[in-house]
């Protein structure tokens, strides 16, 4: 159930792309593509405002604005569908593959007749795409990329599209009579980057009002299974959700179950069974008297198991039982515990919203510090200049403690050049509070040049944080190849801090990744990469992959008072290791 702002962005970003097919004026389709991005970030629900409130939007023009009103009166605009009857269905399908624009597309089907994603395969197999214009080898090597990353994400969804569905219906059921608890469980509860389904559970005495619920929601598009136990929707977005009705007694035991994984599961049941118990989704047993020994809360059935309650997050079975056992396990950081965000962005580059606003709402977040990190000049779209830098600084020593004393931080997000070198000289970065490098273009670098870019960026004593180190887009772009061991070693020793990009189709680092970096006593910043207000509260996705990779509140920098944060800023400017 997608927020309407955001219904609206991907129809105008979708006609963006079919003006960019069918040939229309290039400055149109841009049009629509900078509206998309603004009405998708925009705080207040567009579908509540008529075309004058629209066009208050920065980007939205009258034509823009009707078109919107259109499709929340209608649920359809007129001159979208004309044009998409324009384009041949075979064209869309392959228009959803990563890594294939819209106009290569639409040239395959022209010039090859080709309509479907396994008719593409097979055609790159027989090497028919190279006599094409603007086709070869890479491009091919490209397109079979994309095809493998598509058929790789097969029905899952990104965290955040899902966590919206899953937090949508379980308001629904929770104001129903008779709920005492409602929440969602599987890989969602786990925090997973992606979910292929969603696990709904109820306690309740009985099931029927909740069952009936579901299929009866708005979204539900069609109903699989109907049962007192178990009902299975599938969303008009495809999704698939599964409602299961528990009586409150075994509440804790089926929050346990259903949240999983599955090998965390069996080993959990495999330490019941040797102490002569039995674990399922009703409780916790006595395997000779069958007596119910613990069901009723998670924490006490993994105290009955010997355990601490251990948090969804790190339950897949990569050691939390043993360390569970011993003692050990991690008080990981929770979003309570993030005091700043220190990668954010502004409308004098690519942000949506202007200086004051996000200061604003970052205040309301009730962070101690709040960091600007507009893009420096090498990303040439951005039209970044010294003086532009220089009076935003100015402005934000100004707003500086003025929001319940949140102290502001003046930075900058880097590009990494090919050869590992940074926009701006050493005498000028000096001067920023903190600067965050990134990896923006030249994602085709081979494994070694790659590993030494990065390794050079880290070694810059004014660059505090590498953002989004492996540059993946989840299901749309893998991560580039570098020796990311080599550079975990470097980020360690240079006191130079790896981002978790809370971005939901970033999530970067991973929580493989933080796994191993972490290991090499790696330091980590978990920022939101924010481009607009709502995009503060992506907040939540970034701790939830920073708990999957265990990582307390000494590993993440934004955690700490600001004084230790700005000790770890000077990194090794002050003469000594940060």
């Amino acid at each position: 159930m997608a927020r309407p702002n955001e219904e609206v962005e991907a129809l105008l970003q979708e006609y963006a792309d079919l003006i960019a097919i069918t040939g229309g004026e290039a400055f149109k389709a841009r049009a629509y593509e900078k509206a998309a991005r603004a009405i998708g970030g925009h705080p207040t629900d567009v579908s509540r405002l008529d075309a004058a409130g629209l066009r208050e939007i920065p980007g939205v023009g009258r034509s823009i604005a009707e078109k919107v009103v259109e499709y929340f009166r209608t649920g359809r605009v007129e001159t979208i569908e004309e044009r998409r009857a324009r384009i041949p269905n075979g064209v869309r399908r392959l228009m959803a593959i990563p890594t294939l624009g819209p106009k290569k597309a639409l040239a395959l089907y022209e010039d090859l007749r080709i309509s479907s994603v396994d008719e593409l395969a097979d055609a790159i197999k027989a090497e028919r795409l190279r006599d094409l214009k603007g086709f070869g080898e890479k491009t091919e090597a490209n397109i079979l990329h994309g095809i493998e990353l598509m058929r790789q994400a097969g029905g899952r969804i990104l965290l955040s599209a899902a966590m919206e569905t899953a937090e949508d219906i379980v308001t629904t059921l929770s104001g129903i009579d008779g709920c005492e608890d409602c929440a969602y469980a599987g890989s969602l509860r786990r925090m997973k980057e992606t979910v292929g389904d969603l696990d709904i559970l109820v306690a309740a005495a009985r099931s029927a009002p909740f069952m009936n619920a579901l299929t009866e929601l708005p979204a539900t598009a069609e109903v699989l299974v109907h049962g007192p136990k178990k009902t299975s929707v599938r969303t008009s977005e495809g999704l698939q959700v599964d409602l299961r009705v528990v009586r409150p007694a075994s509440w804790g035991a089926a929050l346990q179950y259903f949240t999983g994984s599955k090998a965390h599961n069996i080993h959990t049941r495999t330490l019941a069974v040797r102490a002569g118990l039995k674990l399922s989704e009703y409780g916790l047993f006595e395997t000779e008297s069958g007596e119910r020994v613990a069901s009723r809360t998670e924490a006490e059935v993994y105290e009955r198991l010997g355990l601490p309650w251990i948090p969804p997050t790190l339950r897949e079975d990569r050691g939390e039982i043993e360390a569970g056992l011993r003692g050990e396990l991690p008080a990981v950081v929770t979003e309570d515990d993030i005091r700043g965000d220190l990668h954010t962005h502004t409308d004098l580059t690519d942000g949506l919203a202007p200086l004051e606003d996000m200061v604003t709402a970052a205040a309301a977040r009730g962070y101690a510090y709040y960091a600007v990190t507009d893009h420096a000049p090498d990303m040439s779209m951005q039209l970044m200049t010294d003086d532009k830098i220089l009076a935003q600084r100015e402005r934000v020593r100004e707003l500086d403690g003025r929001h319940h004393r949140m102290r502001l931080l003046h930075g900058t997000e880097l590009n990494i050049g090919p050869e590992g070198d940074v926009d701006w000289p050493d005498d000028f970065l000096r001067d920023f509070d903190l600067c965050v490098a990134s990896v923006h273009s030249h994602f085709g670098l081979g494994r070694d040049a790659m590993t030494r870019r990065i390794v050079r960026a880290c070694e810059n004593p004014y660059v505090n944080v590498i953002g989004h180190p492996t540059t993946r887009l989840i299901g749309r772009r893998p991560g580039i190849d570098a020796d990311f061991d080599e550079v975990f070693a470097v980020c360690a020793r240079t006191g130079t801090a790896l981002e978790i990009n809370a971005q939901p189709d970033r999530l970067d680092l991973g929580d493989e990744d933080i796994l191993r970096a972490k290991e090499y006593g790696v330091k980590f910043a978990v920022d939101t990469d924010a481009h607009s207000i709502p995009q503060l509260a992506h907040l939540r996705y970034g701790v939830g992959t920073a708990q999957r990779g265990w990582l307390t509140t000494d590993d993440v920098i934004n955690t700490w008072p600001l004084r230790r944060l700005r000790s770890f800023l000077r990194k090794e400017r002050a003469g000594r290791p940060a």
